[in-house]
């Protein structure tokens, strides 16, 4: 495998390696041209003063020696002393075989040689002035100066040779390294900044939710790989954003269903409450409703005789036939909605389609820890939780409606004994007692007819029995009004209001009335002998008091319920009930039955007052008396 085709890390750092590698190579080479070119310049300067010199020896040897000879060759001394040293300086000697060529070496070495050989002989022997010495060593000296300007030429063309080097590999780095950045540029564009910009749109398109954007990635470098992995992380997102929009959508679908179903089972709750007993007509719409909404049934509902732990199906949804404990023919709530309505369908079994599903779902209905019923769900796809989170609501519901329908029809059937066994005791207190004197009273008169007593001590017997009877059917209208006004008004207020106002009219003058007591506080059987004591009260006042205002008031105040019947008549002549007044010793017995106190007394301005005071029997209102 090779790494420069499959790296883009490799290969860039091959080119900066090379491209770097070049740099150095090239500057090392100018550095040591230029380390080598150093003195070039002083030696071409000491090689042009050769030139000066060997010319002032010539010119000091052309001069008369005939006219200061000592100065002549002084000069000639002189200028031939500084042609030796600038011979042997070591801005020419010391570079030989460094920076010099071959043919520089030779001319130097030859130049040095025929000054030493044969140039300084001749200007010895021309010292003297001996014009033939002198001529010749002239004519050696023009020869050896151009030798001299042959080694400078050399020079300058080696120093010039070694410019053109430099200047030549400067140019060729500087080209290679131009390539080469080329190339660099190209292969950075084609396979870093394209393949990078392809990334940049990918991630791009990613954010903005467009997972269907494929980035180009056909290299095996780093870049190709990362975009083929950034494909498939994209793909992965597609897949993955699809997956949970679908979840979302059908979460938002379930909870829509779910939010539907709550409001079934609450708008269904509100017909359960208020269905009164009918409980298949208030819960089969809503047992509908469910099974469209969440796909599931059909539903049985069953209850639970606790007296003999049996189970009585009293409800079936996609019913053909009626349940077996229908209390309603004229009702089709639990019916389809096609199927025709016979008498027959009431001593037949319920033909429910529960036995077509595989799986069945049985739910309790309890109300604490009694068992009131089962519901059963019939499915086919499995319950999800939510759902049988619903199902449980539903049965809590339900539970709640049958526990109200139970309690309310048990509160109907105390109620109404109730209200019977004051009817009996009410009977037995008045119409009994005045029946049994009656019966002794003709008891009595059977003897006297067959003692064949006078007839004018038989009509004694005979007027107390029509006082009696007189007696009794006025009890008896009194007990058919109370229990009219108990019967047809809304609570003891309403039967108090009427009650005064019966007595106001017979009284010629309103009696006044005031009532302060919480709604709900008593019961039917308090209720009622509240009224009698009212009724024989008022009755008293219009027959004995003889008065011209009377005052009806019950207060509640400390728990006690306080009732006070006023007049400005006559008054008692007793504060303790009179003999045979019978009428007190009612009042007081039906005092005693609610546990109250009830005193009579008169009043300090005149009249008469009859006071009850009792606690109602409540055990709030009891525990509150104890306190």
């Amino acid at each position: 495998m090779n790494p420069l085709h499959h790296s883009l890390v490799v290969r860039i750092v091959a080119l900066l390696l090379i491209i770097g590698s070049m740099a150095i190579a090239s500057i090392s080479a100018t550095i040591v041209i230029a380390q080598r070119s150093q003195g070039d310049a002083e030696a071409i300067n000491v090689a042009g003063s050769l030139r000066l010199y060997s010319a002032q020896i010539s010119q000091t040897l052309q001069q008369p020696s005939t006219t200061n000879s000592n100065a002549r060759q002084a000069a000639i001394d002189r200028a031939t002393a500084r042609f030796s040293e600038r011979l042997a300086s070591p801005a020419l000697t010391d570079r030989a075989g460094v920076s010099l060529t071959d043919q520089a070496e030779q001319s130097l070495t030859s130049l040095t040689t025929q000054w030493q050989r044969d140039i300084t002989p001749l200007i010895e022997r021309a010292r003297d002035g001996d014009g033939g010495d002198v001529r010749l060593a002239i004519d050696s000296l023009d020869d050896y100066i151009d030798d001299i300007d042959h080694f400078v030429t050399l020079l300058e063309d080696h120093s010039q040779d070694k410019i053109r080097f430099l200047t030549q590999l400067q140019m060729g780095s500087l080209v290679l390294i131009g390539l080469l950045l080329t190339a660099a540029l190209y292969d950075l564009r084609a396979h870093f900044i394209k393949p990078l910009r392809r990334l940049m749109r990918l991630s791009r398109a990613v954010g903005k939710r467009n997972f269907g954007y494929r980035a180009p990635a056909h290299s095996r470098d780093e870049l190709g790989q990362l975009g083929q992995t950034f494909n498939q992380m994209a793909a992965e997102l597609g897949e993955s954003y699809q997956e949970l929009e679908s979840r979302v959508f059908s979460k938002q679908a379930e909870l829509e269903r779910h939010n539907r179903a709550l409001q079934i089972i609450h708008d269904g709750s509100r017909a359960l409450y208020g269905g009164g007993n009918d409980l298949c007509s208030s819960a089969a719409p809503m047992l509908r409703e469910l099974e469209a909404l969440l796909a599931i049934g059909p539903i049985t509902l069953s209850l639970h005789n606790s007296h003999d732990n049996s189970d009585m199906e009293i409800l079936a949804t996609h019913s053909l036939e009626r349940p077996r404990y229908c209390r309603d023919l004229a009702c089709v709530a639990c019916l389809e909605p096609a199927q025709p309505i016979g008498l027959s369908d009431a001593i037949h079994g319920p033909a429910s389609h529960v036995d077509r599903h595989t799986h069945q779902l049985q739910l309790p209905i309890t109300a604490g820890h009694l068992t009131l019923g089962y519901l059963t769900v019939g499915h086919t796809n499995p319950i999800s939780d939510t759902t049988h989170q619903l199902l449980n609501t539903l049965c809590g519901q339900l539970a709640t409606a049958i526990y109200l329908q139970q309690q309310i029809e048990e509160q109907q059937q105390l109620s109404l004994i109730k209200e019977r066994t004051i009817i009996a005791r009410e009977l037995h207190d008045s119409l009994a007692q005045s029946l049994s004197y009656l019966k002794m009273q003709v008891a009595r008169l059977e003897r006297m007819q067959a003692k064949a007593v006078p007839v004018e001590q038989q009509s004694n017997v005979m007027s107390d029995l029509r006082d009696g009877l007189n007696s009794a059917y006025r009890q008896l209208r009194e007990l058919l009004s109370t229990f009219r006004l108990s019967l047809d008004k809304p609570g003891l207020q309403a039967a108090l209001q009427h009650t005064v106002d019966e007595f106001s009219e017979r009284l010629g003058f309103p009696v006044c009335f005031s009532y302060a007591v919480p709604p709900h506080l008593l019961s039917a059987n308090e209720d009622v002998h509240i009224l009698q004591i009212t009724r024989e009260a008022l009755a008293n006042t219009l027959k004995h008091a003889n008065a011209r205002w009377a005052s009806v008031s019950l207060t509640f105040e400390q728990a006690e319920l306080r009732l006070a019947i006023e007049d400005d008549g006559v008054g008692l002549k007793q504060a303790e009930s009179p003999p045979m007044h019978f009428g007190l010793v009612i009042m007081r017995d039906r005092a005693s039955h609610i546990n109250g106190t009830l005193t009579f007394h008169n009043r300090p301005t005149g009249g008469t007052g009859v006071y009850l005071c009792f606690t109602p029997q409540a055990n709030r209102l009891i525990k509150e008396a104890r306190l």
